[in-house]
């Protein structure tokens, strides 16, 4: 059992699980938030609670550089920090957001079904070049039997696809390394 907890008690996962429990608890109040102000919470208005992720991974990889690195922070620190509050922050948004729309709200889910179903149904004409008719009514009839749990995977997979470019300019931001060894230092 000491075993778990000294691997658990590194700095580094520390930190990023963390902020990772802050990230994603601050993406479902801004799922609330919308939903309380009368916009359709699962929308793609819903795509602006990256800015949240982008501050809280800077602010989690500005954290360790300063607190544990001495000002310093490897690439694949900040890296590894982004990813792994990314992926923990979608992953309690998801289950969140999921619970909220199996217990509170089923009606926030129908609405989000049927406005999936009015984007397929609206680019037909354009999926005439791709899809045949008989997987058009495939992708229909999966898309009306969906289940609310299907939106903790589209978050995970969303929030992963979304994040790379962000998680990767904020690593080269806040990367700072030593390179005493190959400066004079006389």
């Amino acid at each position: 059992m000491q075993s778990i907890i000294d691997y658990f008690n590194k700095p580094l996962l520390k930190v990023s699980l963390i902020f990772g429990l802050i990230t994603g608890l601050s993406a479902f109040i801004f799922f609330l938030t919308l939903y309380v102000v009368g916009i359709a919470p699962l929308s793609n208005v819903r795509v602006m609670d990256m800015g949240v992720f982008a501050i809280l991974i800077a602010g989690a990889c500005w954290y360790y550089r300063k607190k544990f690195r001495n000002g310093f922070l490897h690439l694949w620190e900040a890296l590894t920090i982004g990813y792994v509050v990314l992926c923990i922050a979608a992953i309690i948004n998801g289950w969140l957001i999921f619970l909220f729309v199996s217990y509170v709200d089923p009606g926030v889910f129908a609405d989000y079904i049927s406005s999936n179903l009015q984007l397929l149904t609206d680019g037909r004409k354009t999926q005439l070049n791709y899809l045949s008719d008989n997987e058009f009514l495939e992708i229909f009839k999966r898309t009306q039997n969906d289940k609310p749990s299907i939106l903790i995977k589209d978050e995970i997979s969303k929030k992963l696809l979304i994040g790379i470019i962000p998680i990767l300019i904020i690593s080269l931001i806040f990367r700072k390394q030593d390179y005493g060894i190959y400066q004079n230092k006389s």
